[in-house]
């Protein structure tokens, strides 16, 4: 790891990621639709609400869980 990145987890994988990354750009990156109905984002355990994704950037460390409903059974 180097100062231009940082250590995450995300659903379970860990990633490097540029400091600026905000949540709402990592969910794209996820998910593909940071807009897509029923996406939901944990960070540290704490459900993130959809207004603050694009405001909150990661931390060194974040555990981010990006859960979101799939068809089937």
């Amino acid at each position: 790891m180097s100062a231009d990145t940082i250590a995450v987890h995300v659903n379970a994988e860990p990633r490097l990621l540029d400091p600026r990354v905000a949540i709402g750009d990592l969910v794209r990156q996820v998910v593909g639709d940071a807009a897509a109905r029923g996406v939901a984002v944990a960070r540290n355990g704490e459900v993130l609400p959809r207004a603050a994704w694009f405001d909150t950037t990661l931390v060194d460390g974040d555990v981010i869980e990006i859960v979101r409903p799939v068809q089937g059974g």
